[in-house]
């Protein structure tokens, strides 16, 4: 099951998840291009959301207002939905109308394949990016190990090129895949020194000793967290 984090009052940008990209608001599009590759749900917070979404056909369901994350907001749907421990859960965020499909499968099937592996957490991805793309805080890198396991998340420069110049740095995306079981025991941890300090809450799940398996994928996507990010989608919308 594919669930998305909507939620309605962004801090920096709120609303936006209704923002117009072509005549359909933003979450919905990022529903409808991931729908084929497995049952799709909006958890939000907002009934505004709900009632948009049943008018596209869209399942969603209306969750706590006082969620601190993406993650504790599917964990609640999931238990609304009654899932079963076993079963997959990606985590697409709802501001990323252009993922395309093959990112979203490859992280089906990294969960799938590591879902009875009690060690691994979570599973995720990253996309090869440039050493000046890689001085951006807002870009998350990620180094791994030689099994694909991330070592670290950091919002700045990681590995750092001390000796000379470095040109193939992992740009970490934000989508997750879970097991109803692990997505259940992540939430169920505290909150971490490291995530609080970073501000990314992967880092829970390395603190507490578990692993995160990532994957790398080829994309052209982008999330949307400005109204300039919105202008650059509509853009691109229409190429």
């Amino acid at each position: 099951m594919i669930i998305i984090p909507a939620r309605i009052g962004s801090s920096r940008f709120p609303n936006k998840v209704l923002a117009d990209i072509g005549g359909v608001p933003m979450v919905i599009r990022t529903a409808m291009t991931v729908q084929d590759i497995d049952t799709v749900v909006i958890a939000t917070d907002s009934q505004d959301v709900i009632d948009i979404a049943n008018e596209h056909d869209i399942k969603a369901v209306l969750t706590s207002t006082k969620h601190q994350s993406g993650t504790d907001r599917i964990y609640e749907a999931a238990q609304i939905l009654d899932l079963n421990e076993d079963e997959i859960i990606i985590n697409v965020q709802g501001d990323e109308p252009f993922i395309e499909t093959e990112v979203v499968q490859a992280i089906y099937d990294l969960t799938k394949q590591n879902s009875s592996n009690g060690k691994i957490m979570m599973n995720s991805c990253y996309k090869t990016i440039s050493n000046p793309e890689a001085d951006d805080p807002n870009i998350v890198k990620v180094v791994t190990d030689d099994d694909g396991i991330a070592l670290y998340f950091s919002r700045a420069k990681i590995p750092y090129p001390r000796d000379h110049h470095f040109d193939s740095y992992k740009g970490h995306l934000g989508i997750y895949g879970f097991t109803v079981a692990s997505l259940e025991k992540f939430c169920k941890l505290s909150p971490s020194p490291l995530e609080s300090i970073e501000k990314l809450e992967q880092l829970r799940a390395q603190y507490y000793g578990y692993e995160v398996a990532m994957i790398e994928v080829e994309t052209e996507s982008f999330g949307i967290d400005t109204p300039e990010d919105l202008e650059k989608a509509i853009r691109h919308h229409r190429l």
